[in-house]
């Protein structure tokens, strides 16, 4: 006999400055994943706007405002456009690999790079190895950190130049945290080609869509969102596409994959 389903207790952070929109205050209410229906639990709750963050699932609740909006990208229906295109061709020579979420000292150096060039005062910057472990480790949910690498040269594996930390869920990929090179010699549009990638591959495993997490409008480091189309929001009336979402026509088409090709998302390490 199986044990019965305990209904979550959710629990209201204090409020703090908002690290998206001066002047506001931002607020979370947050509950904890954990035990045999932790996976069920955060699914049920990223389709209501609710984000993981190791083993707690969070959303906004701020008291005066709701600019923060749950976006996903629609796989399936996804039309790259020219630029995004050129970004795939670019980089299409890099190595990609679905790992276990374990860390490594290369995946940690990438990250201290990339804040103290992309958020050199934001609440991860000062981030030791201890709290890397923590947030890539401590998972209840099936969860991969996908490495993009250099190609390799004699069988010795290329340089890391960007990383995400994802779940895998039964609707699509969510996108928790990606880091990538940020250096005088890298390797342009790395985070939007990271982003097209998992878009393809939710589309080749007949997923339907890729969590991008909130889109904060008035926020310039939210604006990047609105270029994966079709997009859809999270309002009171549920998932809408969002006004001028349509596709942009390319000029020759973008075929993915279509469902009859299913196939696995992402081979265990």
């Amino acid at each position: 006999m199986s044990a019965p389903f305990r209904f979550p207790k959710f629990f209201v952070t204090n409020p703090s400055p908002c690290p998206y929109l001066p002047g506001k205050v931002e607020r979370k209410v947050f509950t904890e994943l954990s035990g045999r229906h932790a996976s069920e639990l955060n699914e049920a709750l990223g389709r209501i706007g609710f984000r993981r963050s190791q083993s707690v699932a969070y959303r906004p609740s701020c008291i005066d405002c709701s600019a923060c909006i749950s976006v996903r990208v629609l796989a399936g229906e996804f039309q790259p456009t020219a630029t995004q295109r050129k970004l795939l061709r670019r980089h299409a020579d890099l190595e990609v690999s679905a790992c276990k979420p374990w860390t490594t000292d290369e995946q940690y150096e990438l990250l201290r790079r990339y804040l103290s060039v992309r958020h050199p005062g934001g609440g991860m910057a000062e981030m030791d190895e201890s709290d890397f472990a923590d947030m890539v480790e401590q998972t209840p949910v099936r969860t991969y950190i996908i490495e993009y690498r250099e190609p390799s040269k004699d069988g010795k594996p290329g340089k890391l130049v960007g990383a995400c930390l994802s779940d895998q869920q039964s609707d699509g990929l969510s996108m928790i945290y990606s880091f990538f090179d940020v250096g005088p010699n890298a390797r342009k549009g790395l985070g939007t080609f990271i982003i097209l990638d998992h878009i393809i591959r939710a589309a080749r495993a007949g997923l339907p869509y890729v969590y991008l997490g909130y889109w904060v409008e008035g926020s310039t480091r939210m604006a990047y969102k609105t270029s994966f189309r079709p997009l859809e929001r999270l309002g009171r009336d549920g998932w809408r596409r969002m006004d001028g979402a349509d596709t942009q026509a390319a000029a020759e088409p973008f075929n993915l994959p279509t469902r009859r090709e299913r196939r696995r998302l992402l081979i265990d390490a």
